[in-house]
């Protein structure tokens, strides 16, 4: 369902706060028939259209290209599959901007290491659901009763 600009910028902003308190993503390359794994995203709230991951150059995601992440909000209240282009960041200042303490701890020869990488998500798509049963909806759910989409929250494919 396409929703229009206010509502895109309603589901973007919603989407980012949320990732913005939990950024742990499950991520892979469309194509691949290797398994989705779990990674921290680097976020920006200046970058809407992009972050970033650290990772080894022998990760299943190192070669870049097209990709999926799939989120999900800490309380479950939003699910978002969002789909983009992996490509290396080759920026000194984006690669010493994100890294910290955390980061580190996954890279034992630290970020001189030459096996770290840094990639950049590029986000063109994503559809976001936000989980938000109405009243009608709650005694369905306890009562067992057939839940219509419109009485279990918003549905939207967004353009990133």
């Amino acid at each position: 369902m396409q929703v229009d600009q206010e509502q895109d910028a309603r589901v973007r902003e919603t989407m980012w706060k949320a990732m913005g308190k939990s950024p742990f993503v499950m991520i892979g390359l469309v194509g691949s028939h290797e398994h989705h794994e779990p990674m921290t995203a680097q976020l920006d709230p200046d970058a809407d259209s992009e972050f970033w991951f650290y990772c080894n150059r022998d990760n299943r995601i190192a070669r870049g290209g097209e990709a999926m992440v799939q989120f999900v909000a800490k309380g479950h209240e939003l699910f978002a599959c969002i789909h983009g282009t992996l490509v290396e960041e080759t920026r000194p200042e984006i690669f010493d901007k994100y890294w910290s303490n955390p980061v580190e701890a996954w890279f034992e020869g630290g970020k001189d290491d030459p096996n770290v990488m840094m990639l950049r998500f590029e986000l063109k798509d994503a559809e976001v659901w936000e989980a938000d049963l109405s009243l009608t909806g709650k005694l369905k759910l306890m009562t067992g009763n057939t839940i219509r989409p419109d009485e279990a929250g918003k549905h939207a494919e967004v353009s990133l």
